[in-house]
């Protein structure tokens, strides 16, 4: 029969006809260019004994060169195929991808919800920041732009006059009281506690001291109550209690109190300090791990300087490990609150004046006329008569800011630290 010759081993036909059809239609280079993958007649033509049409080379169209993102994109489409993972997780997160200025505050956005390296690896990329660029060059903007500079937290004297304000009323409580004598002093003193009290409240309630609304548990405004108010009695109701007393009025340290109020106005320029230079690097950052051994050494630095200016203010006003080591406490706590990690700092203010009350309340406890009982205040009567009643609250807040600044530099060195 005359016609088209049939082909001299149908199932190597049917075989790589399959082959063909289970093929990708674009074969991608390593520059990113993809080419059209052999068609069917020009492969197997020749092994049928079928002459090839002639080719027909078109003219050349000139074309722009393929953006880095467009390469990126192609070729992710290209290795993935039919599966894609990324094309659920941009749908699952649109609204932030739609939003993000560039890849790395969605790659920020992804840290904050828990996606590590590992879990960008379920989704065929290397790391995070890989997995944000695709999901950044996949969303639609429309006309592109260059990323706006992130801006720097705003200043204005509305929070200046908040962080100085503390000082103030430490300055003029503590003239008031070495003025005044007796019943007049003690009046003094519980009107310059309140009056302090309000202007803490003030000061963190404003300018980059201030946390987000809600973010602070109500009870850490108690327990730093706590704290400050055993810097400026606790030692001197240790003493009396361990030597038998109360038996009257104990000495009162406001010295310590004064040098912390003071400390509020540096405290508040360090930290925005850092987080106006951690902002900075979110912008001029190449990845997540670049933002971090950028920031670590920038926090660092922040804490340190603080540190010092608060050892200054203290030796001028009546220096007291006890008082520097609760005003690295405090400064930790404030910087873990105000970044997103109130529970921590919460937890570690807690600790700390459960350990202070429970420095008191063992040595009470040791008067209990039972078996047993005196040997509770042993510890505590141990650290006081080698170092003195100050050990305690330096031992107790030391160990606690410790605490907070291990984890600091875990937790405020993430680029979600310092996104919206």
């Amino acid at each position: 029969m005359r016609g088209s010759a049939a082909p001299t081993s149908p199932g190597a036909w049917d075989a790589r006809s399959e082959a063909l059809l289970g093929a990708p239609a674009l074969t991608p280079h390593a520059d990113g260019s993809l080419e059209p993958r052999p068609t069917e007649e020009t492969v197997d033509a020749p092994s049928a004994g079928i002459a090839p049409a002639p080719s027909v080379t078109p003219a050349p169209v000139p074309s722009a060169a393929p953006s880095p993102a467009s390469r990126t994109a192609a070729a992710s489409r290209a290795r993935r195929g039919n599966a894609d993972p990324v094309k659920v997780l941009m749908h699952r997160h649109q609204e932030l991808c739609a939003r993000a200025v560039d890849p790395l505050e969605i790659a920020a956005g992804l840290e904050a919800q828990g996606f590590t390296d590992r879990t960008a690896a379920r989704f065929r990329h290397r790391d995070v920041f890989s997995l944000a660029e695709e999901l950044y060059a996949r969303v639609p903007r429309g006309i592109e732009s260059a990323p706006p500079t992130v801006p720097a937290a705003p200043r204005s004297d509305a929070w200046v006059l908040a962080v100085l304000t503390p000082g103030a009323a430490a300055a003029f409580t503590g003239i008031g009281l070495a003025v005044t004598h007796g019943p007049l002093r003690l009046a003094v003193g519980a009107a310059g506690a309140l009056l302090l009290a309000g202007a803490l409240l003030f000061a963190v309630r404003r300018g980059p001291l201030r946390a987000p609304d809600g973010a602070a548990p109500p009870a850490v405004r108690v327990w730093t109550l706590w704290l400050l108010a055993y810097a400026v009695a606790g030692d001197g109701l240790l003493a009396q209690v361990l030597s038998g007393g109360p038996d009257g009025p104990w000495d009162l340290a406001p010295g310590p109190l004064l040098g912390l109020a003071l400390a509020v106005a540096p405290a508040a320029w360090c930290a925005q300090l850092f987080a106006n230079r951690a902002r900075r690097r979110i912008a001029d950052s190449r990845g997540l791990a670049d933002f971090a051994a950028g920031v670590r050494p920038l926090l660092l630095g922040t804490v340190t300087l603080q540190l010092l200016a608060l050892t200054v203010l203290l030796g001028l006003t009546g220096f007291s490990s006890g008082a520097l080591a609760l005003g690295a406490l405090l400064l930790f706590a404030r910087l873990l609150t105000v970044h997103g990690f109130p529970e921590t700092a919460a937890a570690a203010l807690a600790a700390a004046s459960a350990a202070e009350a429970l420095a008191l309340a063992s040595v009470f406890a040791a008067r209990v006329p039972a078996p047993g009982f005196d040997a509770l205040a042993a510890p505590v009567r141990a650290v006081v008569d080698t170092w003195g009643p100050g050990a305690v609250p330096t031992l107790v807040c030391g160990a606690a800011a410790l605490g907070l600044l291990a984890h600091a530099t875990g937790s405020l060195v993430r680029a979600s630290a310092h996104t919206p």
